[in-house]
């Protein structure tokens, strides 16, 4: 799988506003009580991380204060705008269902993006694929949004640098003939020196239940564990509505 022009902007020519309209220090809060949440339920010392999925970087910048950190990204758009704002991590071009790095890893993240994953056989790909690259006694965590709890919603998001204003509308949106995906559509409003041009990116992502979850994380040998993360969203959430993610906690048996 790759990315083209054509398809998916947001990781593509239009990655860069990823920068603009959010920074590290907005979600450095979330991603270090998922730095915690690891080191407090791995069963060995966690010195090395893989971050599947590491998009701008972003979580990294905050990762990278606990953990020697490798990032894998299937956007070299994306990848780009990492090795810029964190010059001393590894960054590698990869799918997450099938990198391979020749070594394994204290634990694997993946705190954002594993909802890509359309069909039940390919979030068993990604989650066997996790496996594989993580040590015994480590922990496999996953930020996921279960079908039970997945509500329709509107978010936006604003900044500024320069000459340059964005503001960046998105509505996700459950297919009534099939609520097993949804659509996130993504409405860009980038002004220039005050001259206005817009974008419209779809992507469609998929949903599935927590017995889905469970069955394929347990399958892969994993004890799983369970949080919920709320709030971290609430400013960009229009009309008060909620946008809950669960934390999948996966630790791996020291013995098989």
């Amino acid at each position: 799988m790759s990315l083209n022009k054509s398809e998916w902007k947001a990781y593509t020519e239009l990655a860069w506003v990823d920068m603009i309209v959010s920074s590290p220090k907005e979600i450095a809060q979330e991603t270090e009580l998922y730095s915690k949440t690891i080191k407090e339920n791995a069963e060995t010392e966690t010195k090395t991380l893989l971050h599947l999925a590491c998009g701008a970087g972003m979580n990294d910048y905050t990762f990278k204060k606990h953990f020697e950190v490798t990032g894998v990204d299937i956007s070299q758009d994306m990848l780009s705008l990492a090795k810029e704002l964190n010059p001393e991590i590894i960054y590698i071009y990869g799918d997450m269902r099938t990198i391979e790095l020749g070594k394994k890893f204290d634990a694997v993240a993946i705190p954002d993006s594993i909802d890509y994953m359309k069909t039940k056989e390919d979030l068993k790909k990604v989650i066997r694929n996790a496996n594989k690259n993580l040590n015994p006694g480590g922990v496999l965590l996953i930020v996921a949004h279960p079908k039970e709890t997945f509500k329709e919603n509107n978010f936006v998001y604003t900044g500024k640098k320069g000459d340059i204003e964005i503001t960046v509308f998105e509505n996700n949106y459950i297919s009534p003939k099939n609520d097993s995906i949804y659509e996130a559509t993504i409405i860009y409003l980038i002004r220039k020196k005050g001259k206005l041009e817009t974008h419209i990116d779809i992507h469609t992502l998929g949903l599935f239940d927590k017995k889905t979850w469970f069955s394929l994380l347990k399958g892969e040998g994993f004890e799983v564990k369970e949080t919920k993360e709320e709030h971290f969203y609430d400013k960009h959430i229009l009309e008060g509505g909620e946008y809950p993610s669960h934390i999948f906690v996966c630790i791996k048996p020291l013995k098989i």
